[in-house]
């Protein structure tokens, strides 16, 4: 992807996108639009060569329907930094690699209120905490746990009242299965796509 070479306040979201739906998209686009994130980079998340996961589709086939549903949004851009760093992926190397890689920019996270739940569990979070600035976006499908909630009164963790989107790519993928219309959920391009592939009919 082009990048700016201008200092930019980047926001980092996370996830397989197996697929990317349009609630992947509200969330991001919300982000860009009602906080003082510049830009959005979806990471795609590469396949665990140690997991079979029959479900999953290749890496870049995922990365290539981020691509087609972020076209049209200039402040979104698809990321495949995950591909090329050693597995498994731990997001505090992840964020290591991107300061070494664009060190004009800064890196934030974007993850669901339910994530803070095992946020403790990561790979060196306190540090992450300290040097990285954590969006959180609302759930309603998980409790947090009241050990964790403090976390949320972290000056570096802010909550945005983004809209809550109850739609799952697991969902979608036993729709198709089961021979139901998914069309509303996912943008055209990437319908279009997935429907020309005969993607997750088994």
């Amino acid at each position: 992807m082009k990048l700016c070479e201008t200092k930019m306040k980047i926001g980092l979201y996370f996830g397989t996108f197996n697929p990317i739906h349009v609630g992947h998209l509200i969330i991001a686009n919300h982000m860009a639009e009602h906080s003082d994130l510049n830009q959005i980079w979806m990471v795609v998340t590469p396949h665990n060569p140690h997991k079979q996961k029959n479900t999953l589709l290749d890496d870049y086939q995922r990365l290539h329907l981020v691509n087609l549903a972020t076209e049209d949004y200039p402040k979104i851009k698809p990321s495949d930094i995950e591909f090329k760093l050693p597995q498994p992926n731990y997001t505090v190397n992840t964020l290591a690699h991107l300061k070494d890689k664009f060190p004009q920019h800064e890196f934030s996270l974007i993850m669901g209120e339910d994530n803070l739940n095992s946020l403790h569990k990561w790979k060196n979070y306190e540090y992450i905490l300290e040097n990285h600035d954590i969006y959180i976006y609302p759930r309603i499908s998980e409790t947090i746990d009241t050990e964790i909630s403090s976390v949320l009164n972290h000056p570096r963790v802010h909550k945005i009242d983004a809209p809550i989107v109850e739609i799952s790519s697991t969902f979608i993928r036993e729709s198709i299965k089961n021979k139901k219309n998914i069309r509303p959920l996912l943008p055209y391009n990437v319908w279009e796509y997935v429907d020309h592939n005969n993607f997750y009919r088994k």
